[in-house]
């Protein structure tokens, strides 16, 4: 079940109507003005509330002479509510192409010819830089405090600010003179 028709499903047996007209059904087939009477609802609500369940796969309809015919659809029933917990949002792959299509707009004003223009004041632009200039160093490498400066420096020339931050933002680790990318 995808995320969608999980939150079709909720969404359409959150309304007591049709809530009710599930647990009708569950009795065997009806027709509308059987369920309208049944409910003490009119017939237009009740073909209202069907065309909601049969969008959500939750009923099947037929025509039979001049009345509608409407069952459960017992294999959507069936489904339990884990199997529509579990399901994967259909959008992640697009959001995730969104996130890098921002971050290299991020980096294509931000950065010219491997240099930071300014520090951005906004922390979700600054951290994607600083992840950037982090690409400089290896993760777990031990480096001085000199060699971090000679990395940094040429990316930008405030590299005490730029390095201040990356510590804070974990990025960096310092332990006395000794610096270490942690990721």
């Amino acid at each position: 079940m995808t995320q969608e028709n999980a939150l079709k499903l909720f969404k359409c047996l959150s309304d007591t109507s049709r809530l009710r007209i599930v647990q009708s059904l569950t009795q065997g087939e009806m027709y509308t003005e059987l369920l309208a009477e049944r409910l003490n609802l009119t017939p237009s609500t009740v073909s209202f509330h069907m065309k909601k369940l049969e969008e959500a796969g939750l009923a099947v309809s037929r025509k039979e002479q001049y009345y509608t015919v409407y069952s459960l659809n017992r294999e959507m029933l069936d489904k339990t509510i884990y199997e529509a917990a579990v399901s994967e949002p259909e959008q992640a792959d697009e959001q995730q192409k969104r996130e890098e299509e921002y971050r290299r707009k991020v980096i294509r004003a931000f950065f010219e010819y491997g240099k930071l223009r300014s520090i951005p004041v906004q922390r979700k632009k600054k951290l994607i830089c600083y992840e950037q200039i982090a690409a400089h160093f290896e993760i777990g490498k031990v480096y001085e405090e000199k060699e971090v400066n000679e990395i940094i420096s040429p990316i930008h020339e405030d590299y005490c600010t730029i390095r201040r931050d990356m510590i804070s933002e974990g990025i960096l680790r310092r332990d006395g003179n000794w610096y270490i990318r942690l990721k």
